[in-house]
């Protein structure tokens, strides 16, 4: 007897106990959150970058103007057009690069020379104390007393030659110098000193690791007053029996009533300042990178 086997499909019900999944679709992400970011960080960058430009814009405009609608004596301020002029002048002649190198020369000489004796003295001072006992009453002594008013000290024993420029670079380099770093060594946070020592540091690796790192933002403080009192002191100095600087230049400029020169070398001395400074920052930078910055 055969029989007929039919098959019947069944429709698969799902089981009442099962919830139903939804099928997920992820959205695209927006990249206007990102966009935005973009734009505030390029906006915060053209801002800070303007804000200097527009400043010195609108003082060299001031300078232009006051002169040529007669607020001032044009004879005694030229217009910034005028000094320019002779600023390249000086320049495409070679003369301002002879003074400049001159002056450069004996401020670097006295400047290497005072950090590499202010540093080491700040540390011992402020390290050992008996060191500090035996340095602190002669050096509160001269530390009070100006390097301009010892200036014809320097000339009467060291002569008005390179000797003398080059001393009282390094005694106004010194003390701002010596001072900071001393400021920077005692201000180390003593659990770092204690956690670093019970660590095993050696006394010269504690210093490596630690104090330096630590010390260095007040190090470098001084070092930027200090490049800005070496070419202050050194314009006197060169005021007095150089042949060549920019100390010279203004002097000479000035006996000359040539005014546009003199207004330039003291261009010269401002663009020198701001470069050397700059300088000294982007390396502070460069050897602070572990700090965390200010805005964060």
């Amino acid at each position: 007897m055969s029989s007929a086997i039919q098959l019947t499909e069944r429709p698969i019900q799902q089981s009442a106990a099962e919830p139903s999944r939804p099928v997920s679709v992820r959205a695209p992400r927006s990249t206007a959150p990102l966009v935005t970011n973009a734009v505030r960080v390029a906006g915060r960058f053209a801002w800070r970058l303007f804000k200097p430009t527009f400043v010195i814009a609108l003082f060299l405009l001031v300078w232009q103007l006051a002169p040529t609608v007669g607020l001032v004596d044009e004879v005694f301020l030229p217009p910034f057009s005028v000094v320019a002029q002779a600023f390249t002048d000086l320049v495409a002649s070679g003369e301002m690069w002879t003074h400049i190198s001159a002056s450069l020369n004996r401020s670097l000489v006295g400047y290497a020379i005072a950090l590499a004796v202010g540093i080491p003295v700040g540390v011992s001072i402020a390290w050992y104390k008996p060191v500090a006992d035996f340095l602190n009453p002669i050096l509160e002594l001269f530390r009070n007393t100006a390097a301009l008013a010892l200036l014809p000290v320097f000339l009467l024993i060291l002569g008005i030659g390179e000797t003398s420029k080059i001393a009282i670079v390094v005694y106004a380099s010194f003390f701002p110098i010596l001072l900071n770093t001393i400021t920077g060594v005692r201000t180390v946070d003593p659990l770092l000193i204690k956690s670093a020592a019970s660590l095993g540091f050696s006394p010269l690796r504690l210093f490596q690791k630690v104090i330096l790192p630590a010390a260095l933002p007040s190090i470098f403080t001084g070092l930027r007053m200090a490049a800005a009192s070496s070419i202050l002191v050194l314009l006197a100095a060169e005021m007095f029996g150089a042949r060549a600087g920019l100390g010279y230049l203004i002097t000479a400029a000035q006996q000359n009533f040539a005014i546009p020169n003199m207004y330039a070398g003291i261009l010269a001395i401002s663009l020198l300042g701001l470069g050397f400074n700059g300088l000294l920052v982007t390396l502070e930078r460069r050897l602070s990178r572990w700090r965390v910055p200010a805005s964060a």
